[in-house]
């Protein structure tokens, strides 16, 4: 059965490593992307020059209509979606809760839950075997935040990968018998990623490996929930975070 896979915010970081690796694993690959079409069409240069297939749509996660439009047209192009990596996601304004306007919780719970739930949505509808399918899997990119929930720094984004890790619970059960597996992995501090470089530099001495970790050790782990090596492996939170729990 041919691969195909759906990255969303594969643009850059976690995402463009994942889309990278996952066509190196002879996966059709879909990069999409919000805004940075340049970035976007690096990625699918790097992939059809190593002798990969690759596409970038440009789409928001968040709204229903791009979501539908994004997998009918990776069907149509590349074949059956086989799988989703849910990884497109904003951080919001850094601070306390009581700075936080109500468009910015709107924002963040937009894009980082309702946009899971829709790619997801979309997702199972093609791969499940009661609707005609031969099944697939979706990995949801979290965070470690989800568990310590970052206090005075974003706990906005934290409560967001909270519904994520709920959403790979209850999903997987859901679908276990659809022929559909659903994990989660949640990475530590990444960089490039989404802290800024100050904060990286802050951090990443204190980590019990001392140092960030590089996209490409994300991509691993989700590359294998996305293979058939994990094929008894759903409903599975895989922590990549350098020794922090």
């Amino acid at each position: 059965m041919q691969h195909v896979t759906i990255v969303t915010g594969g643009s850059r970081g976690i995402g463009a490593a994942t889309a990278r690796l996952s066509a190196g694993y002879g996966h059709f690959v879909c990069v999409a992307y919000k805004s940075e079409t340049s970035k976007a069409e690096e990625v699918v240069k790097a992939i059809e020059t190593a002798g990969g297939r690759a596409m970038a749509v440009r789409m928001d996660t968040g709204v229903e209509a791009d979501v539908a439009r994004l997998f009918e047209r990776v069907g149509r192009e590349l074949g059956p979606v086989t799988g989703l990596v849910n990884n497109a996601a904003m951080h919001g304004p850094r601070g306390r809760l009581e700075a936080l306007a109500a468009d910015d919780i709107e924002a963040v719970l937009r894009v980082n839950v309702a946009g899971y739930f829709l790619c997801a949505r979309e997702a199972v509808r093609r791969m499940s075997t009661r609707h005609g399918g031969k099944g697939g899997a979706i990995v949801n990119v979290s965070s470690g935040s989800a568990n310590n929930g970052s206090p005075n720094e974003g706990i906005l984004y934290a409560a967001s990968k909270g519904a994520v890790n709920s959403l790979t619970i209850g999903l997987a059960q859901e679908v276990a018998k659809d022929g559909i597996r659903v994990n989660t992995v949640s990475p530590g501090l990444t960089s490039p990623g989404m802290p800024p470089q100050e904060k990286v530099a802050e951090i990443a001495p204190r980590l019990p490996m001392g140092r960030a970790g590089r996209p490409e050790e994300i991509a691993e782990a989700i590359c294998w929930l996305l293979s058939e090596k994990a094929s008894y492996t759903s409903a599975a939170n895989i922590r990549v975070g350098g020794g922090r729990p």
